[in-house]
């Protein structure tokens, strides 16, 4: 597989990414039962298609009020009334678990002298929270938030902030998501793009494809330059 040349920074979204966003919902598997699988599925596409209709509509709100407001709907959905496990799920989105390879891979990155940031949807507060939880903090730096522009991905103005806050070009960040929207909206930006294509997602059909596709995070140091 060739690799990424000439790259001085590597960004990564974070839900999805670097945070496996289903386990919350895993962590009260046994309590919820058999509607598992369909809540948290349910929870994560609209907790998307509002950050989309959202921008859409410019009536923005922070990544918390929206998470909220997914998970409303799904547990309506799946015809669950439960407001203790309601607070519980939201609670357990601040402490989401990372993927095996994550710390792994960016201790390497950062040994091969790269920059390390994320750049997400989620608010400030909500991506301390998990950056602290999975143990991450000193293989990072930085964490940028949506909420410096008001306006969620895949606007591009999101990715900018990357290119802004860590004085280098598009064209010099390895941008890594799993999620095929937003690995073409950074290629279409012009960052050279990871695309980690966890769950075997097929290719979307949108302009710009990513440049390497992996399926997860293990083999992204070597093939960084």
């Amino acid at each position: 597989m060739t690799g990424l040349q000439n790259i001085k920074a590597c960004v990564f979204d974070a839900y999805g990414t670097l945070f496996d966003i289903h386990s919350a919902v895993g962590k009260h598997r046994p309590r919820i039962g058999e509607k598992a699988d369909a809540l948290s599925m349910l929870w994560r596409t609209k907790q998307l298609e509002y950050t989309w209709l959202r921008s859409l509509m410019h009536a923005h709100v922070d990544f918390w009020q929206v998470t909220q407001d997914g998970l409303d709907y799904a547990m309506e959905t799946c015809g669950i009334d439960d407001p203790d496990l309601r607070t519980a799920l939201m609670n357990a989105y601040l402490a989401l678990d990372a993927y095996p390879d994550v710390k792994a891979t960016l201790a390497a990155l950062k040994q091969k002298g790269l920059r390390t940031a994320v750049l997400s949807n989620g608010s400030p507060r909500m991506l301390q929270a998990a950056v602290e939880s999975a143990g991450i903090g000193d293989h990072l730096d930085g964490v940028f938030s949506v909420e410096e522009v008001g306006i969620y991905k895949p606007d591009p103005r999101v990715y900018q902030l990357a290119c802004d806050h860590l004085g280098v070009r598009a064209g010099e960040i390895s941008f890594q998501s799993s999620n095929a929207w937003d690995a073409a909206a950074a290629a279409h930006f012009g960052m050279r793009v990871a695309w980690v294509n966890r769950f075997g997602q097929k290719r979307e059909r949108l302009p710009k494809p990513a440049d390497l596709e992996l399926t997860d995070l293990a083999s992204l140091p070597e093939l960084i330059s």
